[in-house]
């Protein structure tokens, strides 16, 4: 059970106040939290508050449970209140009212419906209670939701509230106990998720989203056996764990570094800046708010545990003597390394010491340690987005070359070579099958696949068997930014997604992206600070975003990948005019389906209206007809219409006699 405290109202009604607080303060100097004399008054509020609310009700057989841990925002809700056939999420301040404190109620109500199994049949109220001057009841019939729209209600009209939530829900019984021992498994998003596990978790409690799902306990436990298995054999083991976009192969990859092979030293590597920037801001502002080490120190950590590939690489081939400190590294999106052509070239702002590939490299590295070492390769499907990219094949030649062993499971092996393969052990949970990123269907990455390779019967049948759909499809842009504003309930994080090849989106109204320095503050920051995701005024691109996760996305379509006669084209802008770019198209492909995965709850894909031939200033760059021409086929794919969204809800005023 989660609460810290749980009982039925009569119980509530019947036990001294006080016996009921030194529950909550035991329940808390045994979770290890320092006590204090403001925690306990404002449990005595708060408990005089419910019992004065339950009185009113005929609440004997009703439950209340008092500080409910939500392990994905590492908080707790103050009170969760079950009727006979609601559940109440109640966060009490003492006189903040302010939106954001209505934003919190609503947020941990979002999380029972997303990941308590317990919470799904029934509606949700957050209620923000407070102090001061009576607030006033909602209008009825609002439950057109399953969580509705955060109330607000002081300590004195709670009954009242609560009165009129159980005049308006609908009569389907709620059972408290079977409630309360309910499966809650939170999937967090990435930036959680790395803070969870660098602090205490472990992926066990992180596993499946909707409370029900296969976990990645599996795929981890075959990691930690592969990784045992070369500290027994002293061997030396690539281990590939592949998956499906949005599976959880970098979470699995981050418990592998922040859990039992820490002690061991170990690293994540990736050559996604973005992301090492995002992970490490995170990480150290986190150390730091729990009180774990000044922000120098928090910064020192993380840079040792968080790591960019190819920096790591290059200062292991200028000392080639150095044996590297970590015996197991995770390298990410182990696919996207550099062949040798590319390694040897570098990058454009920065000459390459490297000889050989990257795969080849790495090997080479950590094979230098005497006694075993593991390198846990994390291979994306569809996600190569630049040339140069090696692939699985290249990590196949290098494995024998240089003494080593592999694991994988079954479907990589001939991606990694052909004929016989002596040197690779099959180990099928190293697959990871099941997208968990969605927190609507398992279904998204399919529809995604299906509506970018051109197969719009596959992705209507998709969609039409998903209830609550959570693409839709718009041509104005005002139209993105008012929906994703609405769909981003609680503390949900929206944000503007595009191509870094679709150019003449300037035109369309869209012309700044995100720059690479300001990408933490971006994934990070919240509105109204105006750098936030949120603020909706620049977009991130594929090389921005790759890794990295936002609640609700709005994907703008640029003319890059354009539906032609035979299917999808893609084309580059080169001077004043577009070029055909065959020779990429599996990139710029990759690109709108790295962008289309990005979201955890809703898409709105936004197609531009484009120039009207009619138009005395007509922009040959983007013609209508071609835009007209995506819109349609997206529609054809199941895209929902964008939806007039209904206004706020209007709170009318009363008096308590």
């Amino acid at each position: 059970m989660r609460a810290w405290f749980a009982c039925t109202g009569a119980e509530l009604l019947a036990r001294d106040p006080a016996d009921t607080v030194g529950r909550l303060a035991s329940a808390q100097q045994g979770r290890g939290f320092a006590g204090s004399a403001e925690q306990e008054a404002a449990w005595q509020h708060q408990v005089a508050t419910l019992r004065e609310a339950l009185r009113a009700h005929d609440s004997a057989g009703w439950t209340v449970a008092l500080e409910f841990d939500l392990m994905r925002l590492e908080k707790r809700i103050d009170a969760v209140l079950l009727t006979d056939r609601a559940i109440l999420c109640l966060e009490f301040k003492l006189n903040d009212r302010s939106p954001a404190a209505r934003r919190e109620a609503e947020d941990y109500a979002l999380d029972l419906r997303d990941f308590h199994a317990g919470s799904r049949a029934h509606p949700i109220v957050p209620i923000l209670v407070t102090g001061g001057a009576p607030v006033g009841l909602p209008q009825p019939n609002l439950f057109l939701d399953a969580v509705l729209p955060a109330l607000h209600a002081t300590d004195r009209e709670l009954g009242a509230i609560i009165g009129w939530v159980q005049a308006q829900a609908p009569v389907k019984p709620l059972d408290g106990q079977a409630w309360l021992n309910a499966p809650y498994r939170p999937v967090p998003n990435i930036v959680e998720a790395a803070t969870m596990l660098y602090a205490r978790h472990g992926v066990g409690e992180i596993a499946a989203a909707g409370a029900d799902r296969a976990s990645l306990t599996r795929t981890t436990a075959a990691i930690a056996r592969a990784i045992e298995t070369a500290r027994r054999e002293e061997a030396r083991i690539v281990v590939f764990v592949t998956g499906v976009p949005g599976a959880g192969k970098t979470l699995c990859g981050l418990n592998t570094v922040f859990g039992a092979a820490q002690g061991d030293g170990a690293a994540f590597l990736t050559g996604n800046a973005p992301l090492v920037a995002v992970l490490r801001a995170a990480l150290a502002r986190d150390a730091v708010a729990r009180g774990e080490c000044d922000a120098q120190e928090a910064e020192r950590r993380v840079k040792a545990g968080l790591q960019n590939v190819h920096r790591f690489l290059e200062e292991c081939v200028e000392a080639p003597t150095r044996l590297p400190p970590e015996r197991v590294i995770v390298f990410d999106e182990a696919q996207r390394a550099w062949d040798e052509a590319k390694a040897r070239a570098g990058s454009r702002n920065r000459a390459s010491r490297l000889t050989m590939s990257e795969p080849a490299h790495t090997l080479e590295i950590m094979g230098r340690r005497p006694g075993w070492a593991v390198v846990v390769a994390l291979i994306g499907q569809g996600q190569e987005i630049n040339t140069g990219e090696a692939g699985l094949a290249e990590w196949g030649l290098v494995v024998p070359r240089f003494g080593w062993r592999a694991w994988a499971a079954p479907m990589a092996g001939p991606l990694l070579a052909d004929g016989p393969r002596p040197w690779l052990t099959e180990e099928p949970d190293l697959d990871l099958t099941v997208p968990i990123r969605s927190l609507r269907t398992e279904a998204s990455a399919a529809w995604v696949d299906a509506v970018l390779t051109g197969e719009a019967e596959v992705a209507r049948r998709i969609a039409a068997g998903i209830l609550d759909f959570p693409f839709f499809l718009t041509r104005s842009l005002e139209a993105v930014r008012a929906g994703l504003r609405r769909f981003a309930r609680g503390q949900r994080r929206a944000g503007l997604l595009r191509s870094s090849g679709a150019k003449r989106l300037r035109a369309e109204g869209l012309a700044a992206e995100v720059e690479a320095k300001d990408v933490p503050d971006w994934f990070l920051r919240r509105w109204p600070d105006i750098r936030a995701s949120d603020a909706l005024e620049v977009a991130a691109t594929e090389y921005a975003c790759q890794g990295l996760e936002l609640d609700v996305a709005g994907v703008a379509w640029g003319g890059d990948y354009l539906r032609g006669p035979a299917g999808w084209e893609a084309r580059r802008f080169a001077g004043h005019g577009w070029q055909r770019d065959a020779k990429d198209f599996h990139f710029v492909r990759n690109t709108y389906r790295v962008l289309l995965t990005r979201a955890r709850g809703e898409t709105i894909l936004w197609v531009p209206p484009g120039s009207d031939p009619a138009e005395p200033f007509h922009d040959r760059t983007r013609p209508m007809a071609e835009m007209d021409a995506i819109a349609a086929f997206l529609q054809a794919c199941g895209a929902r219409p964008l939806p007039v969204l209904a206004p706020e809800p209007v709170v009318e005023p009363f008096r308590l006699l």
